[in-house]
């Protein structure tokens, strides 16, 4: 039995993917310690993992806080994390060295102790990976980096890794793993054409272990409604969608999360749900289409279940996935702007009504399926083992 430390994110979109990948590792009798923040503890050690409680200084999800929007600041709270949780984990490990180290895109003190103990490591990214030609494609969406506040951010960030002896820059050990599993579909990484398969091992997202029902039922379509964790605190939304799809004689399923109250949505028709959180992917088991904020994590599981998608992106990553899904043939993009019950209404019939949209929709999920999920992971971690 191998010892493989997972290093995570106390975040939703950077837990949830690892989660089959962590499972599938344990049923093969490895034991794996997963640096997690306390209010994700329970939610590791169901897959199996043994909990490594570290104290956090990542916005806590289930407090009301928020991720900021700026990106400059989005990495430094990676970059603030991995300061002050980097000692924890060297602690902790000690007496008890991992043979292997997995990580998140956003679990710097894992590569950082790989790199100082000398350990395999393997990256498990929920989202797309850079390709041959990355910084030049992404000029525009990169030009934060030619601010005074990158510049301070890099110059912290080669400082952190210069104390602690590791001979690389900053965009290297953030940005190119040595090797990598990919948990997106291939189909929603952009030139994947141009990814290094010599590094990057494309397998989709871990949902062949997930196993979740969708408690009602009824004959009539089903349209699920989620913004994700992070981006929520939008009653003005989710009346819109209600007002939108409930006069189509749908059943409308919207999940709030914690900070939205039913009295700030206002009254809603009786096929209309309101929720703080539903069981997501086995309501897209159930589900005719889903209006998304176009995260990795949402994305993946309805091309999954082969559910047409109305994408209204909130930040970061997801205006390319939402450009990504129109592309694709199986989705609507909806700028949140414009997101008016007659535009969602429109997306919604041109998407559902349309053969073309449910031939792609069938043919995108055969082949997620295909890509290996879980096993395939576990296949790429077993072979780097020491031994």
């Amino acid at each position: 039995m191998s010892h493989i430390l997972m290093a995570g994110v106390g975040a939703h979109g950077h837990t949830n993917p690892h989660l089959g990948v962590v499972a599938e590792l344990v049923d093969r009798g490895h034991r794996v310690s997963w640096v997690i923040p306390g209010s994700f503890a329970a939610t590791v050690a169901a897959a199996g993992a043994t909990p490594l409680v570290v104290d956090s200084v990542v916005p806590d999800e289930s407090a009301g806080e928020s991720w900021p929007e700026d990106p400059v600041a989005g990495m430094s709270i990676f970059l603030d994390e991995a300061e002050h949780v980097y000692p924890q984990v060297e602690n902790a490990m000690a007496g008890d060295p991992p043979d292997l180290v997995l990580y998140d895109i956003g679990g710097w003190p894992g590569r950082a102790l790989a790199a100082r103990w000398c350990l395999p490591l393997v990256q498990l990214s929920p989202s797309m990976v850079a390709w041959e030609g990355f910084e030049e494609d992404m000029a525009e969406v990169l030009a934060f980096r030619d601010t005074p506040e990158h510049a301070a951010y890099q110059r912290r960030f080669q400082a952190w890794l210069d104390g602690l002896g590791i001979a690389l820059t900053p965009d290297e050990f953030a940005g190119r793993p040595p090797r990598c599993v990919v948990e997106i579909p291939r189909a929603m990484q952009p030139n994947a054409d141009r990814v290094d398969e010599r590094v990057y091992t494309f397998v989709g997202p871990a949902l062949d272990r997930r196993h979740e029902e969708w408690p009602e039922s009824g004959d009539e379509p089903m349209v699920l409604v989620s913004l994700g964790s992070n981006y929520t605190r939008q009653p003005d939304f989710y009346r819109a969608c209600a007002e939108a799809f409930a006069p189509l004689g749908w059943r409308v399923v919207i999940a709030v999360g914690a900070h939205v109250s039913t009295e700030e949505i206002g009254p809603v028709p009786a096929t209309v749900g309101v929720h703080r959180w539903v069981p997501q992917f086995g309501a897209l088991g159930r589900a005719s289409a889903f209006v998304t904020h176009a995260g990795s994590g949402g994305c993946s599981e309805g091309l999954y279940q082969g559910v047409p998608m109305i994408a209204v992106p909130q930040a970061v990553d997801q205006f390319g996935n939402a450009a990504l899904l129109e592309a694709l043939g199986v989705g609507r993009h909806v700028p949140r702007e414009e997101a008016t019950p007659e535009r969602l209404r429109r997306a919604l019939l041109e998407l559902t009504e349309s053969p073309e949209v449910a031939a792609r929709c069938a043919a995108l999920r055969d082949e997620v399926r295909a890509e290996g999920g879980a096993r395939a992971a576990a296949d790429v971690v077993e072979s780097l083992l020491p031994g």
